[in-house]
């Protein structure tokens, strides 16, 4: 369901652990300038007058009341009844936070609370990846289209969420998507996160540049390494952005078998998908060897970079044919072919994050 033309307003806000960032949405844009105001992430009563001081500024700006609030907040917490719990990013918040009672209390509005992963693939689902995929595809004329959508952020760690049916899955503990957590294919000792994330590329480079972690550069310049657009160990910074891509892609691959829709990547690292995306694609069409030596595709569907025009095409095309109703003169248009698309938000994820904190408000205000 899209909201471009609704009328309602929501108030929404991006937390980080250095700043909190509050606008408003309505129609799925953004309608009032942001308002940037130091987190306090280490004192409780600090921070909590900054959220009221933030909302109370956007809502100054508005000519009407709001409908509700809505917005990501990092995690683990109680998502559905707004209680925050342990963050390591804001250590203000300790042994639980009823944030979402208190601001619902303060203002008088309803207060929806999620996790930015979840928000950034409903924002893509709602007004994003999966319309522009669906869109390409009728353009096509193919008969192929798309309901699901896993949701994937690259940045200061590793991200998802998955819309159903244009439905947010948040599982019975808010933790649906917590893809973090997976094996990390490199080094099973370990979580997918500690190859996945800007740790990880930095933490290559520097072990295949022989110097400590700290004197990494930040993944841009690595990628611009990588990409032959500044001078440095090419060869380093192309290992970097490798091992991350089939960490990442052994982990979606173990994810899509049980979602089986629509993969859309944004985060940090997301801007150097040029050099890793092909291979992550890659991993994600692997093989199995089975006990007596057969080879097997470890996925039942074929992976497509649609950032690549060529596998684009083909992607758009499938196997296309028509076949003859049994016992009629009817014919029917069939794509026998299984397959996901694989690509980079064009939308942007603190955009997507946004339009899926207003399209959620909305969704639930309305059911």
């Amino acid at each position: 369901m899209k909201y471009s033309a609704d009328k309602r307003t929501v108030l929404t806000l991006d937390a980080g652990g250095t700043n909190f960032v509050f606008t408003a949405m309505r129609g799925n844009e953004q309608v009032v300038d942001e308002i940037t105001l130091p987190s306090n992430a280490d004192n409780l009563d600090r921070c909590m007058s900054t959220l009221l001081e933030g909302f109370r500024e956007v809502m100054g700006k508005l000519s009407g009341k709001p409908a509700a609030i809505s917005f990501a907040f990092p995690g683990p917490a109680d998502y559905p009844n707004g209680i925050i719990g342990e963050l390591p990013n804001l250590p203000a918040f300790r042994g639980g936070v009823a944030l979402g009672p208190m601001l619902q209390e303060k203002f008088d509005l309803p207060v929806f609370i999620n996790n930015d992963g979840d928000l950034y693939a409903y924002g893509e689902a709602i007004a994003g990846f999966l319309p522009y995929v669906n869109g390409l595809l009728e353009n096509a004329r193919s008969p192929k289209r798309y309901r699901n959508l896993l949701g994937l952020t690259l940045g200061t760690g590793f991200g998802a969420g998955i819309v159903r049916d244009g439905n947010l899955f948040v599982g019975d503990n808010s933790s649906a998507g917590e893809i973090w957590l997976l094996r990390d294919k490199l080094n099973p000792g370990m979580n997918v996160e500690e190859h996945a994330s800007i740790r990880g590329v930095k933490r290559v480079f520097a072990r295949e540049e022989k110097i400590n972690f700290r004197e990494a550069p930040e993944p841009k310049i690595i990628y611009e390494i990588a990409a032959g657009k500044r001078e440095g160990n090419r060869k380093a910074a192309i290992t970097a952005f490798r091992e991350m891509a089939e960490a990442t892609g052994d982990a979606i691959a173990n994810a899509i078998t049980l979602i089986d829709g629509l993969i859309v990547i944004g985060g940090g690292l997301a801007g150097a998908h040029e050099i890793f995306l092909p291979h992550l694609v890659e991993e994600m069409n692997s093989t199995y060897t089975g006990p007596n030596g057969n080879i097997y595709r470890r996925l039942t569907a074929h992976a497509y970079n649609l950032d690549n025009p060529a596998e684009l095409q083909k992607f758009l095309s499938g196997s296309r044919k028509e076949i003859q109703v049994y016992g009629s003169e009817k014919r029917v248009a069939y794509d026998p072919e299984s397959r996901v698309g694989v690509g980079v938000s064009a939308i942007g994820t603190s955009k997507a994050i946004a339009i899926g904190a207003y399209a959620f408000a909305l969704r639930m205000l309305d059911s």
